[in-house]
C-alpha cells in the first residue's frame, strides 16, 4: 500500500477461527514481520513481536508505545478492500 507520503507498507490481515481480525504491518515490506503482527493482534499469536521503527510513521510510533494503531491515519487502508471470508 502507498501511504501519503509516498512511501509503501505492507499490510496484513489474519482472520481467526473465532471470527477476531487482527492486522499487521512492515515498511521494510516484510511479509513474515507484518503477518506475526497481525496474528498477534487478532490473539492467535502470544508473544507480542518484536519491531523496528523504520520511517517514524505513527502506526510505528503507536505499535512500539503499546498504544492502539491509528489506522485510520492513511486514507489507502481505509480503501483496502478486503477478500471476503467464509
Amino acid at each position: 500500500m502507498r501511504i501519503a507520503s509516498g512511501e509503501e507498507v505492507l499490510v496484513a490481515r489474519v482472520l481467526a477461527e473465532d471470527g477476531r481480525v487482527g492486522y499487521g504491518f512492515s515498511f521494510r515490506l516484510e511479509s513474515t514481520e507484518a503477518r506475526h503482527m497481525a496474528e498477534w493482534h487478532a490473539g492467535v499469536r502470544a508473544e507480542r513481536p518484536d519491531y523496528r521503527q523504520a520511517l517514524g510513521h505513527p502506526w510505528e510510533t503507536a505499535f512500539l508505545e503499546k498504544k492502539e494503531i491509528p489506522w485510520g491515519s492513511e486514507p489507502a487502508f481505509a480503501a483496502i478492500r478486503w477478500l471476503a471470508t467464509a
